[in-house]
């Protein structure tokens, strides 16, 4: 299809490295009317990469509520239009949703134009199950809905994915490591197709580890959390190791049960979420 189509066209561009663009990309940029950008400034960089001269014009979450009446003008008047974001495919936790759908309302096609994407080339490389994944963008910021939806997800048996800033990738692996075990397998793919590209695949233990060690952690951050082993609950072993251990433990080192209860689910590599359930079903068996 000719860009020159009045049409509003989903573009794909690099996430990293600017040769990865498709040829089909390239031409739609060069031959629609105009480009709305969520930076001007950082699409002029691509742009200049390849000799690409199209009008630009921004569009992001501060302006979208205005700017995608007017963009939608500008494509009934016959006019050809690109959106593209900072990286990856628009409206994949980024701008891009709102002026789709208004797209759609008002008949007008809207065709994507496939391209990278971080959260897809970290699963691929990730070592993780692919057959049935979840992607959620940003996990919670808040710490009490961070955990809240870590407990949610607990015993799924997908592959979850998430974006996560540098600053708190610590934070959201100490909640990893007590809501959902020590064991639980992790994927942390930094700077994704970049320079500087890193995958750490690990525990959740291991990669908190290794991410304490680091003076600054910098750089775009997809993280990867392997599905549960046990969909079910604990096996029938642990259930009564855990309440076990934590009796013993409170009674031979005299601390309170919210210690053992943590002490406990770093020894067996489980949540302490996982023991308290344990406790509470003995404690309903007892009474």
């Amino acid at each position: 299809m000719s860009a020159t189509q009045p049409s509003l066209y989903l573009v794909g561009t690099p996430i990293g490295n600017l040769e990865d663009i498709s040829l089909r990309a390239l031409r739609i940029l060069k031959e629609v009317n105009l480009i709305a950008c969520e930076d001007t400034r950082l699409t002029a960089k691509l742009l200049s990469h390849y000799g690409i001269g199209t009008r630009t014009i921004s569009y992001h979450q501060h302006n979208e509520l205005t700017r995608s009446a007017e963009l939608i003008m500008h494509l009934e008047q016959g006019h050809s239009i690109a959106l593209v974001t900072d990286a990856g495919m628009p409206g994949v936790s980024d701008p891009g949703f709102r002026l789709a759908s208004l797209a759609i309302r008002h008949k007008i096609p809207v065709v994507p134009i496939p391209g990278a994407s971080a959260f897809l080339s970290a699963l691929v490389a990730s070592g993780l199950p692919t057959d049935s994944f979840v992607f959620h963008g940003f996990l919670p910021v808040k710490l009490g809905q961070r955990r809240k939806f870590l407990e949610e997800i607990q015993h799924s048996p997908w592959t979850q994915i998430f974006y996560e800033a540098p600053h708190r990738i610590l934070g959201t692996l100490e909640d990893i490591v007590d809501v959902l075990g020590a064991h639980r397998r992790v994927v942390i793919a930094r700077e994704v197709t970049k320079i500087y590209e890193e995958f750490v695949r690990s525990t959740a233990a291991e990669a908190l580890e290794n991410f304490k060690k680091r003076d600054e952690v910098r750089g775009e951050i997809t993280l990867l959390i392997g599905r549960a082993e046990e969909q079910h609950g604990l096996p029938a072993v642990k259930q009564k190791n855990a309440r076990t251990r934590v009796r013993e433990l409170m009674k031979a080192e005299e601390i309170d049960e919210k210690e053992a209860m943590k002490r406990v689910a770093k020894e067996m590599g489980i949540s302490k979420s996982d023991v308290y359930r344990e406790l509470q079903k003995d404690g309903k068996k007892n009474s």
